[in-house]
């Protein structure tokens, strides 16, 4: 077995130039299998952290659009007290204009509560967060996030600092208490070109329901355990028993788990597209060993001759296909690999191995070469030695 895997390595070394293009053609449709599939997984993990992060994990409640009734802060420690009720908060979000220093800023204004910080990823910079004196005080305070400090004074701390934010068409005066990580999420990243900055405020100073303190949205981060289906129930006729407000409820996880299959069949989509790459490299394979058959039938002869079984030719030749599958698939391997940890590297993603479509895609290979070599190798298996050395 030793000297058939040496002669298959020798018969790949003769001829330098068409082998290492055929090996080529696998190593690029490995590298496209590997880059695809590696940047689906890598992206929706990263998206689904995301949504984690802001809180995209648990449920919304929502006021029916025929009342005028809103929620108030009672509701949010109504919904807080709740056994599978993680953490809580109001969800209150406005496209706002933002003045300081005789400029004008387009932004995403939040109005939160403390309780938002556990739900939504902050990174505090400098100051404070928002507490509940901010907000029980219907105080004029804010944070901005790095990106808005920057643009306006050219340096991340600008606590202190006061700003003019619109809301209710009109400008009121806000301090700045806390400087938040810009750009650290992907969804304000692929926002940043319609929202420049985000902006945070007490929710009670954003009176755009005209009614005091309130909102008609609430986001809630349940447990990993949690009933969803129970538990809407359970907070539906709560509301409507003790509140008489008719809430709607969605369920924010299995809208991610929906989002995460339609990610997943995309990745797939792409992968197996990339995939075809591989048999178009297989065919490249055949042509190669049949050229080899050719090029060796005198070669072929002599050895059955001297008394070569055909099973020996045979393995000879799938060896030499197999080989050339095998070095392709792991240049391909290692250049996917490389390219995307040095794009999560620049892009300051967190990088994701994925072994088992590393396994699968060095397996696809060397089966591709299996199968792309086989007929050649029958082929020389079957020549006759006396028709081998007269041709």
């Amino acid at each position: 077995m030793f000297d058939i895997l040496k002669n298959g390595l020798r018969n790949i070394s003769r001829k330098r130039m068409r082998s290492t293009l055929t090996i080529m053609g696998i190593a690029i449709g490995v590298m496209s299998v590997i880059i695809i599939s590696m940047i689906g997984k890598i992206g929706t993990t990263n998206i689904q952290r995301e949504l984690e992060s802001m809180g995209i994990g648990g449920i919304v409640m929502t006021t029916d659009v025929l009342t005028t009734k809103t929620f108030t802060s009672e509701d949010i420690d109504t919904v807080k007290n709740m056994e599978e009720i993680q953490a809580v908060s109001p969800f209150i979000t406005s496209y706002s204009s933002v003045k300081s220093k005789g400029k004008n800023n387009s932004c995403m204004l939040w109005g939160i509560d403390k309780g938002t910080t556990e739900i939504v990823s902050m990174e505090l910079l400098h100051g404070r967060l928002l507490n509940d004196s901010d907000v029980k005080g219907v105080k004029k305070v804010c944070m901005v996030d790095e990106t808005f400090a920057k643009e306006q004074y050219e340096r991340a701390n600008i606590v202190g600092k006061k700003i003019d934010i619109a809301i209710d068409d009109r400008y009121e005066e806000f301090e700045v208490v806390g400087v938040i990580k810009a750009g650290g999420n992907i969804v304000q990243s692929f926002m940043g070109s319609v929202v420049p900055c985000f902006v945070y405020v007490p929710y009670t100073t954003m009176d755009i329901t005209d009614i005091e303190d309130g909102f008609n949205q609430i986001v809630a981060q349940t447990k990993s355990d949690t009933d969803i289906d129970a538990l809407s129930t359970a907070i539906e006729k709560d509301f409507k028993q003790n509140r008489d407000i008719k809430v709607k409820i969605s369920d924010l996880n299995g809208q991610m788990e929906n989002l995460n299959d339609i990610l997943n069949i995309v990745s797939l989509v792409l992968t197996v597209i990339a995939g075809i790459s591989l048999f178009v490299a297989g065919l490249s394979i055949m042509t190669v060993m049949l050229v080899s058959v050719s090029e060796r039938t005198v070669e072929i002869g002599i050895k059955k001759a001297i008394g070569a079984s055909r099973q020996i030719i045979l393995l000879e030749f799938v060896s030499e296909s197999l080989f050339i599958s095998l070095i392709g698939a792991l240049i391909g391997i290692g250049g996917g690999m490389t390219i995307v940890i040095a794009g999560c590297l620049i892009l300051g993603i967190s990088v994701i191995i994925d072994i088992p479509m590393i396994l699968f895609s060095l397996s696809f290979a060397l089966l591709v070469g299996t199968i792309f070599g086989i007929y050649p190798a029958i082929k020389a298996s079957n020549l006759k030695p006396v028709d081998a050395i007269r041709s």
